[in-house]
């Protein structure tokens, strides 16, 4: 075989793995073209999931400093969804169904889940909901998340490690949960 012919196969190569990742892209719910039609600047998948890194996050209305402050989280390693972005804003949706922008400084590709029911949900021992119970997330509760498979996400806290069913959780679905378009400061009712 030849130069020409053995670049043109590692070309064709090359050309495959690209496209076999965007289709994964795709498959997953994800992608890295924003509602607008325009590429995301990080070029990350939007939506996504990231948790806020500190006790003090501000939400403004739009990306950038002299946009209004709505509100304040308080929460370090809550889980919000990216659903639009500027190189250094991120708007996301909250546990409430609430849209802001916050700056990109103050979150953290980390994942975690979010209990926001008022129920105890128990955290089992397997992926199946007949494993014995190892301990239970309490209302409004915050743990670190591993990994999903089956229906199921591996969580820990502390030294205690377990699975949850994933759609008791917040900080796991694939789907955008708000609508991108959606101005900040709106919550779920005004979808």
């Amino acid at each position: 075989m030849s130069i020409k012919a053995t670049s043109r196969v590692k070309n064709f190569r090359r050309l495959g793995i690209v496209a076999a990742m965007a289709g994964l892209a795709v498959m997953s719910g994800g992608s890295t073209i924003m509602p607008s039609g325009r590429t995301t600047p990080t070029g990350l998948e939007i939506p996504r999931w990231i948790t806020l890194k500190s006790n003090r996050v501000r939400a403004r209305q739009g990306p950038g400093l002299d946009y209004n402050i709505m509100w304040e989280y308080r929460t370090a390693g809550l889980p919000v969804q990216v659903i639009a972005e500027t190189r250094e804003w991120r708007k996301i949706c909250d546990p409430d169904g609430s849209v802001a922008w916050i700056h990109r400084t103050v979150a953290s590709g980390r994942r975690s889940v979010f209990n926001r029911t008022d129920e105890v949900l128990p955290i089992h021992t397997g992926r199946s909901a007949a494993s014995s119970v190892r301990a239970t997330l309490s209302p409004r509760s915050i743990v670190s998340l591993d990994e999903c498979e089956d229906g199921w996400c591996r969580v820990r806290a502390r030294k205690i490690r377990g699975w949850v069913a994933e759609g008791s959780v917040f900080g796991t679905q694939t789907r955008a949960l708000c609508n991108a378009n959606r101005p900040a400061g709106t919550g779920r009712h005004e979808d």
